[in-house]
């Protein structure tokens, strides 16, 4: 088993990003397999537990080779996982990286995944020193949408049948955040 200590904890007010490990498979199974969640991404919902176990390999794997790295979301209060967020795609000769993330269907509209995304934004921009950020949404996916704008993210291009998810073809809105663009939280 991994070390922990090779993806660093990101507290924020009512949430923290930390390390994923066995014990929140069922949760990681509970947000990746619930179709509402899985409704945009470019994969189709997890199957059963053992995808969740199989997903939960891929994200040690990832970060131990550095192609990634992925938080899961937890509540301060009771250490809950409630979702995740994602710097992929590092190139850090070029300082950038791209962003993904997922919540629970539960937790939605409660503000937490733009507080996670203030945290780990803060993390690349200072910490890792990356220059731009990058996100690809389903046009479809306004609430994504609104989350990225108000964290400052520009539409830079609309990428016609980008995904095959599902036996769905799938636009992509691409969207940039520079480090001199964005607005650091208190400032």
């Amino acid at each position: 088993m991994m070390e922990p200590k090779l993806l660093p904890t990101i507290t924020a007010e009512r949430v923290c990003l930390r390390w994923i490990s066995e014990s929140d498979i069922d949760a990681l199974f509970k947000v990746f397999s619930h179709p509402q969640v899985m409704r945009y991404w470019s994969t189709p919902p997890l199957a059963d537990r053992k995808a969740a176990a199989d997903l939960l390999q891929e994200i040690h794997k990832g970060i131990e080779n550095k192609s990634m790295l992925k938080w899961g979301l937890a509540l301060r209060t009771n250490d809950q996982l409630i979702g995740t967020t994602t710097l992929f795609h590092l190139d850090l000769d070029n300082g950038r990286a791209e962003l993904g993330y997922a919540m629970g269907r539960e937790e939605w509209g409660k503000g937490y995944m733009h507080e996670a995304l203030q945290s780990l934004l803060g993390y690349a921009f200072g910490e890792m020193k990356l220059r731009r950020l990058e996100a690809d949404v389903d046009p479809r996916n306004t609430p994504s949408i609104r989350t990225l704008e108000r964290l400052g993210f520009q539409r830079e291009g609309y990428l016609r049948e980008r995904w095959h998810v599902a036996g769905e073809i799938q636009d992509a809105l691409f969207y940039g955040l520079l480090e001199r663009d964005w607005s650091r939280p208190g400032l």
